[in-house]
């Protein structure tokens, strides 16, 4: 796993990337020498060629991450890898249709789009198949050794056995509380915590993960002391839990543990920067995006009676109470006989052209005014109601914490998580803000931007 953006990507994934730019690059580069008349150094250096090309991988590769294909290196389908590597090969006509009315000097020789994207295909689909099965294999995995079995360790040990691109296996488990040779979530019991000398010398591994299921037990801190000191890996589940899975997670989560995180944010110069550029793309997006929303506001007036805008009393920093702004999606009076609740994934009370704008994200426009009033910014938790504040703030622990930060209109939960409308779902967005809010910086509010695109394209997590 290797850290970017303040998010962990596993190292298969990017070997995977770079492969690709190597192979998408070549596709066209040999797809140039196939045109008539056209010297490929003199094409390269003085007419543009590079950056031609590097367009069109540009494109190649973003289209593949929206549709999926580096959150699994593993071909589930041939027939669905096809589909999407025909898409891939659509958008790149568009783009180089595009390229020719508006920069004609960048786009690439008709011959060489043409059998670049014929070669683009079978070369990229039989890449695919070899990565996920051989590759993926050669590039071999961490062998963990876990200390104890709680409910993080468990989660991991089941992650990263469903997941073999993760880079990780589970060597077994050291447990009193099991007899050796049961298995614990998919890992065999190796024996107890007292043997975990002899079981590291004949297993070897890379990494001991700490997961102990009562903090009674004793753990062998010397003989774990002598291991980090020959140069193995010591860490916590609750770590290895938030690598893998992009959450903190408050299964076993202590306050001594925030209190004491030397990471942990938010700092007050990470949050001033992420107003003023908060504030700066708002300003810009407002302008740039008013036709359109003059041209939504129009289709809520036309399909619905009431008013255009709704205006909603929501939870922001430090627990200030601030009025929300939405195009309206709902029927007018939509609480006036069940009160306060959650909206459902299909709820009845929705406008035809209000399920669409929710689809879109584009309801969420107006609050580019609560991010220039400075009550929101970009990126952040989503601003929850003080109906559902005081009740969940009782119900789950850590979850006013939340409010340590502005609201945002994404965030890392919301292109992380599905739609979610019960305690359990708030908790696993909870375990995403809390991570957000760890991890507080221009990079990761630029990445989860990044990601909502994708999500708005695809109709994807939570709304």
């Amino acid at each position: 796993m290797i850290r970017l953006f303040r998010v962990f990507i596993p190292a298969t994934v990017l070997t995977l990337l770079a492969s690709e730019i190597v192979i998408v690059f070549g596709c066209f580069l040999l797809a140039i020498a196939q045109v008539p008349d056209i010297s490929v150094p003199i094409f390269l250096i003085y007419e543009n060629g590079l950056a031609s090309i590097a367009l069109v991988v540009t494109a190649v590769l973003l289209t593949l991450y929206y549709q999926d294909l580096y959150n699994d290196v593993h071909v589930a389908s041939k027939y669905v890898l096809i589909q999407k590597l025909l898409l891939t090969i659509g958008i790149v006509f568009i783009f180089e249709s595009a390229i020719a009315y508006l920069t004609p000097e960048l786009m690439l020789p008709r011959h060489a789009t043409f059998f670049g994207c014929l070669f683009l295909l079978p070369a990229l689909a039989l890449w695919r198949m070899l990565f996920s099965t051989l590759v993926v294999r050669a590039l071999g995995t961490q062998a963990i050794l876990f200390l104890g079995s709680n409910a993080v360790a468990r989660e991991v040990i089941k992650k990263i056995s469903c997941n073999p691109e993760l880079g990780f296996s589970a060597l077994g488990i050291l447990d009193d509380s099991h007899p050796v040779g049961e298995m614990v979530a998919g890992a065999p019991v190796l024996g107890p915590m007292s043997a975990i000398l002899d079981v590291t010398a004949s297993k070897r591994p890379d990494r001991i993960v700490v997961g102990m299921t009562e903090r009674r037990q004793a753990m062998p801190v010397h003989e774990l002391l002598n291991l980090r000191f020959q140069g193995i890996r010591v860490e916590e589940a609750a770590v290895t839990y938030e690598s893998i899975f992009g959450r903190v997670s408050t299964t076993e989560l202590r306050p001594s543990q925030l209190i004491y995180s030397s990471d942990l944010g938010p700092l007050p110069s990470s949050m001033r920067t992420q107003m003023i550029y908060s504030t700066a793309i708002a300003v810009i997006a407002f302008v740039v995006l008013l036709p359109l929303t003059l041209l939504v506001a129009l289709a809520v007036r036309l399909t619905s009676r009431g008013p255009v805008l709704f205006r909603q009393r929501r939870v922001g920093l430090n627990g200030k109470i601030f009025t929300l702004f939405k195009f309206r999606s709902m029927v007018v009076d939509a609480e006036a006989k069940t009160g306060a609740v959650w909206a459902q994934p299909d709820d009845p009370r929705v406008t035809p052209i209000g399920r669409f704008l929710r689809m879109s994200r584009l309801d969420e426009l107006p609050q580019l005014i609560n991010v220039l009033r400075g009550e929101m910014s970009l990126v952040g938790p989503r601003p929850e109601r003080p109906e559902f504040v005081d009740v969940l703030s009782q119900l789950i622990a850590f979850y006013p914490q939340r409010h340590s930060v502005r609201p945002g209109i994404t965030g890392w939960a919301q292109v992380n998580y599905k739609y979610g409308n019960s305690t359990e779902d708030t908790v696993i967005k909870l375990e995403y803000d809390l991570y957000y809010i760890k991890n507080l910086s221009v990079t990761l509010d630029f990445y989860i931007i990044f990601q909502t695109i994708k999500v708005m394209l695809f109709t994807k997590s939570g709304h």
